[in-house]
């Protein structure tokens, strides 16, 4: 019988990978099946059913993601099974800071020249990032573009959405003056800045398989660890505590990020001593010949979330955190905003 897909082959595309592939997702994908979810992976398109008895008004939040060029450390380094976790944080964590439950996660892969098992390890840790934020992983695609991407590489992009009831929707509108900013632990780098980590590589010719300083891991190994999903902590909290404002420190570190939920007449002021930094960081610092004012507009030092409540509510708030067994600290308070300053003030 006749090769129907060789011809397509002969141009660097291999469909019988990708039928392989998609066989091994069915399966990876089915162990993150919630209750909405009415379809298979193989269809045009996944299907979920909402359950709306609990929300009076929903309004379904969307967010769409990557990991950037943290790619690059995992290339290099022939680790790829924490990048798909990477690819759910980046997504969810932008959809719970309004208050969203996560619902369903999408992901889009584009190979130079699919590798079956490389995708596999990549799904899986996409499966295990929806895991941990509850969601299912409900489609996809996967694309094999020779000459568009180099062979050895690929490219991963996320789509997430959630729900929540329009009365409840955190968008920092009620913040006031007084309120306290309480920063909940990173649990490194995440994967924001990764230009300027892969150009401090560059200049001073590390090498990504040399030790870590004080760590039993290698500098490539620490730079991979996964970005923390914050999921199951915040819509505790919320569910617990009036909580004004939650900020996602990602790209664009403190000084661009926290302004997103302030009113405009509202400023944030930061003791930037009141949380320890990860050795990471003072790393990325001393490599990089850079002050701490610049590493607080590149990356989160520390910082992985930011949630914003009453004065009275800290205590409380501070130790049901710590119940979850993260690490959090007040770092900062709301202020009046003075025309001839920023919305952030960072006092080191």
């Amino acid at each position: 019988m006749k090769d129907l897909k060789k011809v397509y082959k002969d141009s660097g595309v291999d469909l019988n990978k990708a039928d392989l592939l998609v066989r091994r997702i069915k399966e990876l994908s089915k162990t993150t099946y919630t209750q909405g979810v009415i379809s298979e992976i193989g269809l045009f398109g996944g299907m979920f059913k909402l359950d709306l008895q609990k929300v009076k008004q929903p309004v379904l939040v969307s967010s769409a993601d990557g990991v950037g060029t943290k790619l690059k450390i995992a290339f290099a380094v022939g680790k790829h099974d924490t990048v798909g976790i990477d690819l759910v944080a980046m997504n969810v964590n932008d959809i719970i800071v309004h208050g969203a439950k996560p619902l369903f996660f999408l992901d889009y892969m584009a190979f130079g020249r699919l590798d079956v098992e490389v995708a596999e390890e990549i799904i899986k840790g996409i499966v295990k990032g929806c895991k941990e934020a509850g969601c299912a992983l409900l489609g996809g695609e996967t694309a094999e573009m020779p000459d568009f991407y180099n062979p050895e590489e690929y490219e991963l992009s996320g789509f997430c959405v959630g729900i929540v009831d329009y009365d409840e929707i955190i968008d920092g509108s009620d913040i006031s003056i007084g309120d306290v900013l309480i920063g909940i632990s990173s649990s490194g780098v995440h994967s924001n800045g990764f230009s300027l980590i892969r150009k401090i590589l560059r200049d001073k010719r590390i090498d990504l398989s040399s030790k870590f300083p004080s760590s039993d891991k290698t500098v490539g190994e620490e730079l991979l660890t996964p970005t923390k999903i914050y999921v199951n902590l915040v819509l505790n909290l919320i569910k617990n505590f009036h909580i004004k404002g939650i900020v996602h420190i990602t790209g664009g570190g403190f000084y661009d990020n926290i302004p997103r939920i302030l009113p405009r007449s509202a400023a944030a002021h930061i003791n930037f001593n009141s949380w320890p930094k990860k050795e990471i960081f003072s790393w990325i610092k001393s490599y990089g010949d850079l002050s701490w004012e610049e590493m607080c507009q590149v990356f989160n030092c520390g910082i992985g979330m930011v949630v914003i409540v009453k004065k009275e509510d800290v205590n409380d708030v501070l130790s049901f955190i710590k119940a979850f067994k993260e690490d959090a600290w007040v770092i900062g308070e709301v202020v009046h905003w003075n025309l001839k300053s920023s919305h952030v003030k960072i006092f080191f």
